[in-house]
């Protein structure tokens, strides 16, 4: 096995921004070529490490701090490598699409700015950039709490700078309510760790199981699911999430969908694990919440017609749908709810980033504005249908057979669960209808039917190859989970499985 194989994972991408930042100047537009190389090569050594694992077998790099409760030590196993894989993988594909989309929103805010601002706007976006695969991968791959607080806590850092920075309305202000929310979400975090070990003694998430059947059991678990729901949007915490994600460069749409969405691998990691048991009280409660923001989502959603606020309601929806599985406490529904969260971030990285597309080649938002671009933009079309297909749960994408796993153990719990829990599973299978109807709704009305006049003209056209090619990639890594899930779900299997509650 390769030496320091995780750490790589998360020291590369640190040293690639310091390289950018410092020769920044010299490397000038080659700044994005940088940061997604860097970022392939790590990708690389995710997947490496996935087949290394794959009959269950687990990577540990231990770097303790001399006398000190806190950690730096790895665990990369069955869960956390294919989740860091997908997400690194998204990362990477994000940063060759945000070469060119970049240049555009340095023009569309700033002007026609001399060589040198223009560079030093450039290179500064992918310096930042690349805090965010840092900040994944720490959260992924930490085996001490403080140090998961501490990662958690990164990522805020570069999406408010560059929400500032290359935002779209009112930017500075929405970054801020971005960072707010961060910051409330992660004193919630802090303060559940804090009974932890004092009542554990450490901050090891291995540890945490001792906390087992203990009365501060319940007060631990409540507030790190408070941060938790605050980073997944779930009503009624998800008043930040229309705002912000409409308003980012939507370059980063797909990394703020991960953001969000890695609350689902931390709850399951730092609380479902060790405190199964102690977790089921809030399971109802939790599949409750989840199903009316699934219906709450999924309404706000059919109700937009900015393209970009459409894709950034409809997060609030899909999120809800990991939170029901995990929260279904069967292992059938745990390990769907993961590959759901999986599927997810694909569709929305590539949903997100055609609206980005459609913004960048028309400068339009508007859908009602939009319409017959089937005929000029073949490969934007095929992608958004692709993504409306993953958020669907449509075969081949990987989306189905998560659907499937997730909601047969859904049905498993509601049935046990009878009959509150089984109206709930019903009602959540019912509730993909609606994600059909605005996802195919926006299809019709974006690509289809007779085109708006103020769009024929030559302009109109597929966004650069480096725009197009990361987004079919993610695409095709997504058929082929979908045609072969047991990729993922047997690397699941074997540390989820090993639940004796399930």
């Amino acid at each position: 096995m390769m030496s320091y194989l995780l750490l790589q994972t998360i020291v590369i991408p640190a040293l690639a921004s310091l390289f950018i930042l410092l020769t920044r100047h010299r490397l000038g537009k080659k700044a994005g070529w940088i940061a997604g190389f860097s970022l392939l090569y790590t990708t690389a050594l995710l997947a490496y490490a996935c087949f290394a694992v794959y009959n269950g077998a687990a990577i540990t790099e231990e770097y303790p701090f001399a006398g000190t409760e806190i950690t730096f030590d790895l665990l990369g196993d069955g869960l956390s490598l294919p989740v860091a894989l997908i997400i690194n993988m998204l990362c990477t594909a994000l940063a060759f699409y945000s070469i060119h989309y970049v240049e555009h929103r340095i023009e569309a805010i700033y002007g026609h700015v001399d060589e040198r601002t223009f560079l030093n706007h450039y290179t500064r976006f992918f310096s930042l950039f690349l805090g965010f695969p840092l900040g994944f991968m720490g959260v992924c791959f930490v085996k001490n709490l403080i140090a998961m607080y501490f990662f958690l806590e990164i990522l805020p850092i570069p999406l408010y700078f560059i929400m500032a920075f290359f935002g779209y309305i009112d930017r500075v202000r929405v970054a801020l309510l971005c960072l707010m929310w961060a910051i409330v979400g992660a004193g919630f975090f802090l303060a559940g760790v804090l009974i932890i070990y004092y009542h554990t003694g450490s901050f090891d998430i291995s540890k945490i199981s001792t906390l087992a059947a203990h009365p501060m059991a319940f007060w631990a678990i409540l507030l790190i699911l408070v941060a938790i729901l605050t980073k997944m949007a779930v009503v009624p915490f998800q008043v930040w999430m229309p705002w912000v994600h409409a308003e980012h460069p939507t370059c980063i749409a797909g990394l703020l969908a991960v953001y969000a969405n890695i609350a689902a691998y931390v709850m399951v990691r730092v609380l479902v694990f060790p405190l199964t048991e102690d977790f089921r009280v809030f399971s109802i409660p939790l599949m409750i919440f989840a199903l009316i923001t699934m219906v709450y989502g999924s309404f706000l959603t059919l109700a937009q017609t900015d393209v970009k606020r459409f894709a950034a309601c409809s997060t609030i929806s899909q999120l809800a749908y990991s939170l029901l599985g995990i929260s279904a406490l069967t292992l059938f529904s745990v390990e769907g709810g993961m590959f759901f969260f999986l599927g997810h971030i694909m569709g929305k990285t590539i949903l997100f980033s055609t609206a980005g597309v459609l913004v960048y080649v028309t400068g339009v938002r508007d859908m009602r504005q939009l319409g017959g671009l089937a005929q000029k933009m073949p490969v934007t079309t095929a992608l958004w249908i692709m993504g409306a297909l993953m958020l669907s749960g449509f075969p081949p994408m990987s989306s189905f057979p998560a659907e499937w796993v997730m909601f047969s153990g859904i049905f498993r719990s509601g049935i046990k669960a009878m009959p509150l829990g089984l109206i709930i599973a019903i009602l959540g299978a019912l509730a993909i209808i609606l994600t059909v109807a605005y996802t195919f709704r926006s299809v019709k009305i974006i690509f289809f039917g007779p085109i708006n006049p103020a769009l024929e003209n030559e302009k109109i056209k597929d966004p650069p190859l480096s725009m197009r090619i990361p987004l079919l990639l993610v695409a095709a890594v997504s058929i082929i989970l979908g045609v072969y899930p047991q990729l993922v779900l047997n690397l699941f299997h074997n540390v989820i499985g090993k639940l004796p509650n399930l």
